[in-house]
């Protein structure tokens, strides 16, 4: 008991990392992953290993709605939005690029916080927890050093969404339990986040970081271009090159 912790795991190496934390700070994990119409389903079967892997409970949802709501990026409609290849380092993190997906966070926040809240008012009023023993904590994998430029990325947006959670949930006005999220890897560059992942074990070779669905990693895109720089400043192999 005490902890109840949900870890949005989505595949890729940041996420893995957080989780692997989340595991090791945590007792009672549950690593969240959601298929919300993403234009390839591959992270989706990294996280399925990943969660196995690190032996905890992992729970998939299927909100494929989104491709209907957040359909302007190029992560949810590439035939209409090309995903960018080749963006120079100045370029990322000083203009928000077309791979963002509108308010994707928000809505995963708040999907986190409603399964975190099940699970405590479970504890609470089916098995008769304690509330003073239990804290309600949220894992995250935001990047705010070595990023795309994607506004929910910020400290900012996670200092004002946990206010907004705190106030709309029974778990805090009822209880006193205030959500917190956890965002470990918020202010490390990628070079540390590989450090990070090397030296907590995190299977690396099982991640998936690219933004197209292939065989092997495009090289091309945002997010291989940044985790390449990250192995590659932290003068380590990335395993999942690697191997292919």
């Amino acid at each position: 008991m005490g902890s109840h912790a949900v870890s949005l795991l989505s595949g890729g190496l940041d996420s893995s990392t957080v989780t692997t934390i989340a595991k090791k700070e945590v007792e009672n994990v549950n690593a969240l992953t959601f298929f919300y119409g993403q234009s390839h389903s591959k992270e989706i079967d990294c996280a399925k290993v990943i969660a196995k892997l690190l032996e905890i409970e992992h729970t998939l949802v299927d909100i494929s709605f989104m491709e209907k709501i957040s359909w302007h990026s190029a992560l949810m409609n590439p035939e209409k939005f090309p995903i960018p290849d080749n963006r120079n380092n100045i370029g990322m993190g000083f203009s928000i690029p077309i791979t963002y997906v509108p308010l994707r966070n928000t809505i995963f926040v708040s999907l986190a916080a409603s399964l975190l809240e099940s699970n405590i008012l479970s504890s609470i009023e089916t098995d008769g927890e304690n509330p003073k023993n239990i804290e309600a904590l949220i894992y995250m994998a935001p990047n705010a050093i070595d990023y795309s430029g994607y506004p929910d990325c910020r400290p900012e947006f996670y200092e004002r969404i946990t206010e907004t959670i705190n106030l709309g949930s029974k778990i805090y006005t009822q209880y006193g339990i205030s959500f917190q999220i956890k965002t470990p890897i918020i202010d490390l560059s990628k070079s540390d986040i590989a450090r990070l992942a090397y030296k907590l074990s995190v299977p690396i070779e099982e991640t998936w970081s690219c933004y197209r669905g292939k065989s092997i990693p495009c090289g091309e895109c945002d997010s291989c271009v940044l985790r390449a720089k990250g192995f590659k400043e932290a003068k380590l192999v990335d395993p999942l090159v690697r191997q292919k």
